[in-house]
């Protein structure tokens, strides 16, 4: 196993630009691996780091100062991600959480894979006497730790780890251990998070992995497929989207987002799956997450104009969008015990090819099965 610490900060080390060919890792030249590092200059982007792995047909770039979010994937030239008005790989420390009402979280919202939580998620607003923020704090933490590590022999395993701490005296004492992994041949990128609760009593938490897809996948006749047993509106917006909630259109003026509840079925296995393919499903994203810990799924759609920011959010999590003092009463606030860990498991398919879509429609279709889902016409919280 070759492993090489990027970052830590127990341990003093700090590298800085950095790239790395196969045969420096130890690896036959011919393994189509390479590993580089990018500190990152000018505007808010200064402070900020950039890992691009590029693994066999995928490149996927990691942002270790943000939470290790993912900024985007590129698979045999078919981009995953999104394109937000905000460009630059914003530091954290250019954000100001509070600002607009607890809404400072978008000053930096532009990646692929953002992590919400973990002492809370979802819509800003008041809960008893504190004031939550949008989706938490941990996608503006930078991570203490990153390790490198590529297996020597086949299939050639290339993880990516991280340690991000989300700390408050006499509130929160989480640690996150984050890995991202792939293999040259496979078309799946895998995130496995382990959240540990390194305090002395039990805290609530919360998780939202708020997974973010536009072109080429997303367009006028893209669909979404989601096998579920039920599925309401966020708000009394969105109930005038439910007849079609999974059909996406072309940009489109003033739409602004719908937002959309779903209860999904889960295999044998425990995971369940989400599909969204272009018009004539030559490509997609298959996103598939472990329902023992992230239980409900967030369907986004945010089918504005391009400038605005044209993007579909395909996010499981413990919860629902909405501000965690209205989930409670939902069951969707769990409590992580003193010393306790919780592994939230997260697998992306990269499917470039329509015979993999059509193998993903019909693994889905299978999992609803004979089974109709509940459609509730009103919303689950009727928002203030």
């Amino acid at each position: 196993m070759f492993q090489l610490v990027l970052l830590s900060h127990q341990q003093h080390i700090n590298v800085g630009n950095l790239s790395l060919n196969a045969e420096l890792m130890g690896l036959p030249k011919d393994v189509p691996i390479h590993v580089q590092q990018t500190c990152l200059m000018g505007g808010k982007q200064t402070g900020s780091r950039l890992i691009t792995l590029t693994v066999g047909g995928s490149v996927v770039r990691v942002v270790p100062t943000r939470g290790m979010a993912v900024l985007d994937v590129v698979r045999n030239g078919v981009r995953f991600g999104w394109d937000s008005p905000v460009k630059e790989v914003v530091h954290p420390s250019f954000v100001n959480q509070e600002a607009s009402g607890g809404l400072g979280w978008l000053d930096g919202f532009n990646e692929m894979i953002v992590r919400c939580g973990y002492q809370w998620a979802g819509h800003p607003g008041q809960d008893g006497d504190e004031f939550l923020t949008l989706h938490g704090r941990i996608q503006n933490t930078p991570a203490d730790e990153v390790i490198l590590e590529v297996e020597q022999v086949p299939p050639y395993r290339v993880t990516l780890r991280g340690r991000v701490d989300e700390k408050r005296f006499k509130f929160t004492n989480f640690e996150l251990q984050t890995a991202l992994s792939l293999t040259p041949d496979a078309p799946y990128l895998l995130v496995e998070d382990t959240l540990t609760n390194k305090g002395s009593y039990p805290r609530e938490y919360q998780a939202i992995y708020h997974n973010n897809f536009a072109q080429p996948i997303l367009e006028k006749g893209a669909q979404l497929h989601v096998p579920m047993a039920e599925l309401s509106p966020f708000n009394d917006y969105a109930a005038g989207g439910l007849n079609d909630w999974n059909q996406m259109p072309a940009p489109t003026k003033d739409f602004d987002e719908m937002v959309f509840n779903i209860r999904p079925l889960s295999d044998e296995n425990g995971f369940s799956h989400a599909l969204l393919h272009n018009a004539n499903g030559s490509c997609g994203i298959e996103v598939s997450y472990q329902t023992d810990t992230l239980p409900v799924l967030t369907i986004w759609k945010n089918t504005d104009t391009l400038e605005q920011g044209y993007v579909v959010g395909i996010e499981p999590g413990t919860s629902f969008a909405y501000n965690r003092a209205y989930q409670r009463d939902l069951g969707l606030v769990p409590t992580i015990g003193a010393g306790e860990s919780k592994h939230f498991v997260v697998r992306f398919g990269l499917l470039t090819d329509g015979d993999q879509v059509q193998a993903s429609v019909a693994n889905i279709d299978q999992l609803q099965g004979t089974q109709t889902p509940q459609i509730l016409s009103t919303p689950l919280v009727r928002l203030a």
